[in-house]
Parts: C-alpha cells; structure tokens; sequence
C-alpha cells in the first residue's frame, strides 16, 4: 500500500502525465506534488482544483443519492388504434399509427411504482455502507491542451482528499488514467 510519495510517482508513471497531486478539498492544500503545474504554481493549482472538487462533492445535483430516472411511461391510447379503427383511417394513415400488439399489455401510466425494501441478499442497499464515502467518483475537465482528473480517495475518516491527474491531451490515455487512479485512490495509505 504505497504513501503519498509513492502514489505520486505511480500516477505519474501514466501515459501522458505531467503533473499530479494530492489535495485536501477542504482546504485547498496540495499534501504532495510531483511534476508540473498548469499554472506554474502547485500550490495555486491546488486551491483552484480544491474549488472545483468541492462544488462536484458539496452540489445536490452531483451527489444525490438514489438510482437513475426511470424511463418516461406511456398511456394506452399512445399505442394507436386498434385493427378496426385501422382499417376505418384507411392504409396510408394507418403506416404512421403504431400497431396494437395482442398478447403484449399496454404499459401502465403515472408513476412507477415504489422499490421493494432491500431484504439482505446480493442486492446492494441504495447508500453507500460507509459515512465517509466520497459523494463523487471523479471530475475530469477537458481543456484544449489537457485533461485534469479528479479522483475522490475514499478514507477511514471524514474524507476530503482527492487525486489531480494532470494529462497532456496528445499523449494522454483518459481511460488508462481513470483506471490507474481508481486503483491508486483505493490503495492510498494516508495516516
């Protein structure tokens, strides 16, 4: 399990890397760097990553628990007419109406129904099991020189810590770098 320095160097062993750092959103100090900086400066670098990290973790809208929507439902009379009513618009009409399929029941309308309570089993329960999961995976911000991924480290203790991954665009691997991170985030010993 590699300490910050380690875990530097390795990120910066990806594809294309040319600077990282390990940040404290909370504060916005950098507690390591190694490489270069977008802005000549680590330490500003820190800060205005820190911002960016705080607003994807802080945002309702980026951290809302709960699955995805569900897709739109459809009424009944939205399948078209039946045969009959088919035949009575005439053959060139009736190409534009959907066709009621017998043996397949109409989709139900309003809401969709509530989700069984989680019984145990392989099902996972909605929330994350642990307080101090990080709200958010990763940010990834695409420039026109480079790309900055962001990747949350999830902590035994109230978590505020993320990996900045600064990549050249030409060179860089965005997939290769977000695998690398998520592995380096979940062997990150901080203490």
């Amino acid at each position: 399990m590699p300490g910050i320095d380690e875990c530097l160097l390795q990120a910066m062993a990806v594809p294309g890397a040319r600077g990282a750092a390990l940040v404290d959103w909370s504060s916005g100090l950098a507690l390591g760097t190694i490489g270069e900086s977008p802005v000549g400066d680590h330490e500003t670098t820190a800060a205005e990553t820190a911002e960016l990290a705080r607003a994807a973790a802080e945002y309702e809208t980026f951290s809302a628990p709960g699955p995805p929507p569900a897709a739109p439902r459809v009424a009944r009379a939205a399948l078209g007419p039946g045969p009959s009513a088919r035949a009575a618009i005439g053959p060139a009409a009736s190409a534009l109406v959907p066709a009621f399929v017998p043996g397949v029941p109409p989709k139900p309308v309003g809401p969709p129904p509530p989700p069984p309570p989680f019984q145990g089993g392989n099902r996972a329960p909605a929330a994350p099991a642990a307080d101090h999961a990080p709200p958010v995976e990763d940010v990834i911000v695409t420039t026109r020189s480079g790309y900055h991924v962001l990747r949350f480290v999830e902590t035994s203790f109230d978590s505020s810590v993320f990996l900045h991954l600064w990549l050249d665009r030409d060179t860089g691997n965005l997939a290769l770098a977000r695998i690398r991170l998520r592995d380096l985030a979940g062997r990150l010993v901080l203490g």
